[in-house]
């Protein structure tokens, strides 16, 4: 067997702080969330009903004495124990199937954890937008208090009339007015993030969203279908279903029995086993007719699955696009450089107080506008990704490759390798994986009960 020593570089992104702070709340939502906790026990007992429908049955116990006229005490008395089991090969089908199905149950618990950790990301970014709102007012009421004070200063002197000094009392009032509405929104959005979070306080002071994607709209596309946990759920179930057919055409197979039997009669006994049988002549039929029925239904749905979910991704992509073409027309720069010689010409009495609000509102009006389509942007694109929120990065490092030849894309270890997420029920396991995501091929190595993995 060859080794192959691979060292991977390090190239972490550096990530902003916002990004930090909002990968740690919803690291805090995944590990407070009340109905996450509740799905995990539901899914360990349901996880142990599966293991136990496929232990052996009890053991029966039988004794009866006999009595008989003229005979004083138990004339004599017969015990027998048995113990029934189903083929031998029914077992290990019904254990693969019950893997399977608790696959499926950890593939529900997935997809809710995504729909969850969605609607803690989208109230994150209503908390940001809320913020980013707070802050363009309160620049506004400031700028409102700098010129009151100018122009009462003007007043005294007769050089403004109250018309104008009124306008901006009016002004700062309507501010005030928002500023409140504001607070409110985003006080609702954080309690609608605590509950989410377990009635854990949570605090996010961020005024800026996280930075838009690299990723160009055909590898967008494919990390959005690929990854798609409920398309992911239907094809667990589908192969859940398809173990299932398997078990119910063994639904034919005789069932085993074998025991031990003891006669006495007066001072004397006997000894024997017992071996039997039963014939499922009418507890099998129509079995495997309804696995089948069942399996088509879930290939059926997996279809679906992943038409809503490629329907789905190109809708969103389209209006990503939309929304970013939308954001790139308004000149952000450019609206605040006018509202500085707005304020400048003002001051110098080159444009009455009207003039400089008629003008000034409708620039806050296109910052405002601006502000809600990056808001939209980013709802959009977190629905995107939406199958891959929060997830912890592990650091790249140096690790050994071993086998006799690389690993493919089509192992059906690597399947194995991506939909249970490196986690590996044996502690002496030495294996590595490689599979391809985006422009990357991602190399996981298990070795000593310890995980690592590396981009290269």
């Amino acid at each position: 067997m060859r080794t192959i020593i691979l060292t991977a570089l390090i190239l972490a992104a550096t990530a902003s702080a916002d990004a930090q702070d909002i990968d740690a709340v919803l690291k805090s939502v995944e590990q407070n969330n009340v109905e996450l906790k509740a799905m995990q026990k539901g899914n360990e007992a349901t996880g142990l009903e599966i293991k136990s429908a496929n232990t052996l049955e009890d053991l029966s116990i039988e004794y009866s004495p006999f009595y008989q006229s003229g005979v004083r005490g138990m004339a004599s008395s017969e015990l027998v124990v048995t113990q029934g089991f189903d083929f031998p090969t029914l077992y290990g089908a019904r254990k693969k199937a019950g893997e399977l199905r608790r696959n499926v149950l950890d593939m529900q618990y997935r997809a809710a954890r995504r729909d969850i950790l969605l609607a803690a990301k989208k109230l994150c970014l209503d908390i940001v937008g809320y913020n980013k709102q707070k802050q363009l007012l309160k620049e506004r009421r400031k700028n409102a208090d700098e010129l009151l004070d100018m122009f009462k200063v003007k007043f005294d002197n007769g050089d403004a009339t109250s018309l104008e000094l009124n306008k901006i009392k009016l002004d700062r009032m309507n501010l005030e007015t928002e500023l409140v509405q504001a607070d409110t929104k985003h006080a609702t959005a954080l309690r609608q993030l605590q509950a989410l979070n377990g009635g854990e306080p949570v605090t996010l002071d961020m005024t800026e969203y996280p930075a838009p994607p690299t990723d160009d709209e055909a590898t967008m596309y494919e990390k959005a279908v690929a990854s798609d946990w409920t398309v992911r759920t239907a094809q667990a179930a589908v192969l859940a279903a398809e173990q299932d057919v398997k078990v119910n055409k063994q639904g034919w197979i005789p069932k085993l029995e074998v025991g031990y039997r003891r006669n006495t009669d007066g001072s004397s006994a006997s000894n024997g086993f017992l071996v039997g049988g039963s014939i499922p002549l009418f507890s099998s039929r129509n079995k495997v007719k309804i696995a089948k029925a069942r399996q088509t239904e879930a290939a059926m749905q997996q279809a679906n699955a992943r038409i809503n979910a490629e329907s789905s991704a190109r809708a969103l992509i389209n209006q990503m696009r939309q929304l970013k073409a939308s954001a790139d027309a308004y000149d952000v720069p450019l609206m605040r450089q006018t509202l500085r010689l707005l304020r400048t010409a003002v001051e110098n009495g080159e444009i009455s107080i009207t003039d400089y609000y008629v003008e000034a509102e409708n620039i806050y009006k296109n910052m405002t506008a601006y502000m809600d389509i990056e808001r939209q942007y980013q709802d959009v694109v977190t629905e995107i990704y939406k199958n891959d929120l929060y997830r912890e990065r592990r650091p790249l490092r140096v690790f050994e490759m071993r086998g006799s030849r690389d690993p493919t894309w089509d192992d059906p270890q690597i399947y194995d390798l991506i939909f249970s997420k490196l986690r590996y029920r044996s502690l002496n396991l030495s294996y590595t994986a490689m599979y391809r995501s985006g422009r990357y091929w991602i190399i996981a190595s298990v070795k000593s009960s310890r995980v690592t993995e590396a981009s290269l």
